[in-house]
């Protein structure tokens, strides 16, 4: 069993969860490396029709952890890019897997687990998980997660909520198009299930060729190409070790405004 996750396979739905409930179920290459391969193992199990990914604890996933943040400031532009390629690589992983996909949100969600959510067929968010795309904070940007953000909420409110870096609740996560359903905490499992009642009555076939050809028409697969994935992380590695990127990143971890906040 990956040592940051929680896999249980009940009646053909695989439940992958997040297991680092003490940082929020915040990223690190650990994660990443164990998500990745997890998601393609259970993609190719036969014995696996559906995946639901969620997190434990109170929250879905803070995005990038502290510790790994400290080591990426202090790493080459290099190094960065080849971390910031493997975080494409899941991202392009869990967007394209042949079987349906539902992210159970269960509490917040920032940055890359913004992404996990968009990156998912389907999303139920507990009413009192928050969402924010947090980057320009700290001098970066999206970059990774920026297709499949775009793709789930629009360029127009992926405008707004890239250069804000504000956060907002689930109904409006709901309102743009990031979750579908949006339910309380202790209804949240009942909400999952129902989905998966009418997902169990569609074809394995059908439905893996559904999931590609909606992809396909939006134009999904054209921009989720490794081509792109190596252009946004080379733009995130690039901004990681330029100044204001150094600046945003010593500040947060100094949890000092950067030079640049107004208060």
């Amino acid at each position: 069993m990956p040592a940051s996750l929680d896999i249980t396979i009940v009646n053909r739905v695989a439940r992958v969860a997040l297991d680092r409930p003490q940082v929020h179920n915040a990223f690190d290459d650990a994660l990443v490396a164990e998500l990745t391969e997890a998601l393609g193992k259970l993609d190719r199990d036969s014995g696996v029709r559906f995946i639901v990914l969620t997190g434990n604890g109170s929250t879905f996933s803070a995005g990038a952890d502290l510790n790994w943040m400290r080591g990426m400031a202090h790493a080459s532009e290099a190094e960065n890019r080849n971390d910031s390629e493997r975080l494409a690589a899941l991202m392009r992983t869990l967007n394209t897997l042949a079987k349906p996909t539902l992210a159970r949100v269960n509490g917040s969600a920032y940055g890359g687990g913004v992404g996990l959510v968009a990156c998912c067929d389907i999303a139920i968010a507990a009413d009192s998980a928050k969402f924010g795309l947090t980057e320009v904070k700290l001098g970066l940007v999206p970059a990774v997660i920026s297709p499949y953000v775009v793709a789930a909420i629009g360029t127009r409110q992926a405008r707004r909520l890239f250069v804000t870096a504000e956060i907002f609740d689930a109904d409006y996560a709901r309102h743009i198009g990031l979750v579908h359903d949006v339910v309380e905490p202790a209804k949240l499992d009942e909400s999952v299930d129902r989905v998966l009642h009418w997902l169990a009555k569609g074809g394995p076939l059908a439905q893996r060729e559904a999931k590609h050809l909606a992809l396909e028409l939006g134009g999904a697969l054209e921009r989720n190409s490794g081509q792109t994935d190596m252009k946004n992380a080379a733009l995130l590695a690039r901004l990681r070790v330029s100044p204001e990127g150094q600046e945003g990143l010593t500040a947060f971890l100094d949890k000092r405004p950067p030079n640049w906040a107004k208060d």
